[in-house]
Protein backbone atom coordinates (compact mmCIF):
# COMPACT_ATOMS: atom_id res chain seq x y z
CA UNK A 1 0.00 0.00 0.00
CA UNK A 2 2.34 2.92 1.24
CA UNK A 3 5.38 0.50 -0.10
CA UNK A 4 5.82 0.53 -4.24
CA UNK A 5 7.22 -2.27 -6.31
CA UNK A 6 10.96 -2.09 -6.61
CA UNK A 7 12.10 -2.76 -10.49
CA UNK A 8 15.70 -4.56 -11.59
CA UNK A 9 17.81 -2.30 -14.03
CA UNK A 10 19.80 -3.80 -16.54
CA UNK A 11 23.53 -2.00 -16.97
CA UNK A 12 24.11 -0.98 -20.62
CA UNK A 13 26.97 -2.61 -22.48
CA UNK A 14 29.07 0.82 -22.51
CA UNK A 15 29.42 1.10 -19.13
CA UNK A 16 31.31 -2.45 -18.72
CA UNK A 17 34.85 -1.00 -19.11
CA UNK A 18 33.57 1.76 -16.67
CA UNK A 19 32.78 -1.05 -14.09
CA UNK A 20 36.73 -1.78 -13.83
CA UNK A 21 38.00 1.48 -13.82
CA UNK A 22 35.83 2.39 -10.78
CA UNK A 23 36.74 -1.03 -8.82
CA UNK A 24 40.22 0.17 -9.66
CA UNK A 25 39.75 4.05 -7.54
CA UNK A 26 37.74 2.14 -4.95
CA UNK A 27 40.90 0.37 -4.24
CA UNK A 28 42.86 3.56 -4.22
CA UNK A 29 42.15 4.69 -1.40
CA UNK A 30 43.40 1.15 0.59
CA UNK A 31 46.58 1.47 -1.48
CA UNK A 32 47.39 5.09 -0.22
CA UNK A 33 46.79 4.49 3.46
CA UNK A 34 48.86 1.37 3.01
CA UNK A 35 51.46 3.13 1.82
CA UNK A 36 51.01 6.22 4.22
CA UNK A 37 51.29 3.43 7.52
CA UNK A 38 54.79 2.48 6.05
CA UNK A 39 56.28 5.73 5.99
CA UNK A 40 54.56 6.99 9.00
CA UNK A 41 55.11 3.67 11.55
CA UNK A 42 57.09 0.90 9.69
CA UNK A 43 60.18 2.33 8.46
CA UNK A 44 60.93 4.31 11.55
CA UNK A 45 60.02 0.87 13.46
CA UNK A 46 62.51 -0.81 11.09
CA UNK A 47 65.46 2.31 11.30
CA UNK A 48 65.23 2.18 14.76
CA UNK A 49 65.41 -2.03 15.39
CA UNK A 50 68.47 -1.66 13.21
CA UNK A 51 70.17 1.15 14.97
CA UNK A 52 69.81 -1.07 18.42
CA UNK A 53 71.18 -4.61 16.86
CA UNK A 54 74.37 -2.54 15.78
CA UNK A 55 74.75 -0.79 19.04
CA UNK A 56 74.27 -4.71 21.00
CA UNK A 57 76.67 -5.70 18.30
CA UNK A 58 79.40 -3.01 18.81
CA UNK A 59 79.20 -3.39 22.97
CA UNK A 60 82.87 -3.88 24.43
CA UNK A 61 84.20 -4.63 27.28
CA UNK A 62 84.23 -1.19 29.93
CA UNK A 63 80.94 -0.28 28.61
CA UNK A 64 79.16 1.84 30.46
CA UNK A 65 75.63 0.79 30.23
CA UNK A 66 71.84 1.39 30.87
CA UNK A 67 69.46 -1.90 30.98
CA UNK A 68 65.88 -1.68 30.04
CA UNK A 69 65.37 -2.43 34.03
CA UNK A 70 67.28 0.79 34.83
CA UNK A 71 69.94 -0.88 36.13
CA UNK A 72 73.55 1.16 35.73
CA UNK A 73 76.64 -0.82 35.17
CA UNK A 74 80.08 -1.30 33.18
CA UNK A 75 80.40 -4.73 31.05
CA UNK A 76 82.80 -6.87 32.46
CA UNK A 77 82.40 -9.88 30.24
CA UNK A 78 80.91 -10.31 26.68
CA UNK A 79 79.45 -13.53 25.43
CA UNK A 80 77.17 -14.45 22.24
CA UNK A 81 73.84 -13.45 24.04
CA UNK A 82 74.54 -12.45 27.34
CA UNK A 83 76.71 -9.59 29.03
CA UNK A 84 78.18 -9.96 32.53
CA UNK A 85 77.25 -6.64 34.25
CA UNK A 86 79.22 -4.55 37.01
CA UNK A 87 76.75 -2.85 38.88
CA UNK A 88 78.96 -2.19 42.36
CA UNK A 89 82.32 -3.15 43.55
CA UNK A 90 82.18 -7.38 43.29
CA UNK A 91 78.93 -7.35 42.63
CA UNK A 92 77.99 -8.93 38.66
CA UNK A 93 75.02 -9.40 37.00
CA UNK A 94 74.13 -11.78 34.19
CA UNK A 95 71.66 -9.70 31.18
CA UNK A 96 70.88 -10.29 27.99
CA UNK A 97 72.65 -8.36 25.37
CA UNK A 98 68.40 -7.29 23.98
CA UNK A 99 67.94 -5.92 27.65
CA UNK A 100 70.50 -2.99 26.90
CA UNK A 101 69.12 0.25 25.77
CA UNK A 102 71.86 2.29 25.78
CA UNK A 103 75.66 3.03 26.19
CA UNK A 104 76.33 5.78 28.15
CA UNK A 105 79.55 8.37 27.60
CA UNK A 106 83.09 6.82 29.56
CA UNK A 107 82.55 8.49 33.17
CA UNK A 108 79.24 7.95 33.71
CA UNK A 109 78.96 6.07 36.46
CA UNK A 110 80.84 6.91 39.31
Amino acid sequence: MFISSAFAQTVPAATAGGDMQSSLMSMLPLVLMFVVLYFVMIRPQMKKQKEHRTMIDALAKGDEIVTVGGILGKVSKLGDNYVTLEIAANVEVQIQRSAVVQVLPKGSIK
